[in-house]
């Protein structure tokens, strides 16, 4: 089916209120012609719509008679539509309103100023900016109060916190999609840095994107499957002060520290609890640590919880279904990911087949259920 088939078929569904077809069928037409600013920018408003902002949402699709999956959210969508078209309007749109859901208001009303100055007859654009501007002075009035009621006379603190892994903390989700490059993160009292190590990666195949409380990282290398890693933050950061290097071994990101907050871990977590803002004492002595020391986390024993959890989470229906394909296909042999996308390409999605021998040396015939019969789609 052509590209413009499917966008067509995805307006449809989104217009019936079926956003998570829309966005499986917008993820196919991107599949098939990936430089089209309008399919990235469609696909982000069905994500809002589901509430897709940051993180991994999977899409099982085909390209090249090969199963593949790929990772849609709205941010990243919108971010990629700016990329192609930068005076596209409806990018900037997308991403403030995505922001503004994720209380990323000064992110927002940056992308929603430059969306502006494209389209100033469009009112959206000065009512969401109006919006930004009164949660970003409630925020500010917020963050005066707790810091004189709540600031401790004298703190002390190291200058350099040590090295700690980003495993999740107790109230982080492990995604079932391991990424593919391992990373870390250690801080200081005015910034974070976190390390991906990614090996030999030409500087034109990565993408560094900062918000006021998103880190976005895309790795697309021609032939191999692409990096997504968007992590919400732990606390917000000043985009304009943050910046990264690009090694032969790795990639480097220091992001500025909007406040001078411990953070507990690299994400975003509602359980966790906001460290007090540090006075540096102005002295040159060495610095001070608290005599006890803190519960060590068992991380291996928390991993293996939700790996747990993970494995007996109950699914209904498609969702079930769709779990199942991808588990066999993730741990397929290539025999087995050749039947399976074979068979079900040439059956018009009727048949999935995992046996090779039995398929790979004849075409495979629909088999609908029963009842039903087998059509093929009208171009």
């Amino acid at each position: 089916m052509a590209s413009s088939d499917l966008e067509t078929k995805a307006k449809e569904a989104f217009l019936d209120d079926h956003f998570e077809l829309a966005v499986d069928l917008y993820s196919q037409a991107i599949t098939l012609n990936p430089n089209c600013a309008e399919l990235f920018v469609d696909r982000a408003q069905a994500n809002i719509k589901l509430g897709n902002f940051t993180g991994e949402k999977t899409s099982l699709v085909f390209r090249d008679n090969q199963l593949e999956l790929l990772s849609t959210y709205a941010v990243a969508d919108a971010n990629k539509a700016i990329e192609l078209d930068p005076s596209m309007a409806k990018a900037y749109l997308r991403k403030g309103m995505a922001c503004i859901k994720l209380e990323e208001y000064q992110t927002a009303k940056t992308a929603l100023e430059t969306g502006a100055s494209l389209a100033p007859a469009d009112s959206r654009f000065n009512h969401l900016i109006k919006e930004c501007d009164e949660r970003i002075a409630e925020e500010d009035e917020e963050l005066h109060a707790q810091l004189v009621d709540k600031a401790p006379p004298q703190v002390v603190t190291p200058n350099i916190v040590p090295l700690t892994n980003t495993l999740p903390s107790q109230g982080t989700t492990l995604s079932s999609t391991k990424l593919k490059y391992r990373h870390e993160f250690y801080q200081k009292p005015e910034e974070v840095v976190v390390t991906i190590f990614a090996k030999g990666i030409p500087s034109n195949s990565i993408v560094v994107d900062f918000g006021e409380q998103i880190l976005s990282v895309s790795i697309e290398v021609p032939g191999e499957e692409p990096y997504h890693f968007q992590p919400r933050l732990f606390g917000k950061i000043v985009p304009t002060k943050s910046r990264y290097d690009i090694m032969s071994t790795k990639i480097e990101i220091r992001l500025a520290k909007a406040d001078a907050t411990h953070w507990t871990s690299l994400e975003f977590s509602k359980d966790a609890v906001v460290s007090q803002k540090a006075n540096v004492s102005s002295t040159n002595s060495k610095p001070t640590y608290p005599s006890s020391k803190p519960k060590r986390v068992d991380w291996d024993k928390l991993e293996a919880q939700v790996k747990k959890e993970e494995k007996e989470e109950k699914l209904d229906g498609d969702a079930a279904l769709n779990k199942f394909f991808r588990d066999i296909y993730k741990d397929a042999n290539e025999d087995t990911r050749r039947a399976m996308s074979k068979s079900f390409v040439e059956s018009n999605g009727t048949v999935l087949s995992t046996n090779w021998k039995e398929v790979g040396s004849k075409k495979v015939q629909g088999s609908p259920p029963d009842g039903m019969e087998l059509k093929k789609w009208k171009n």
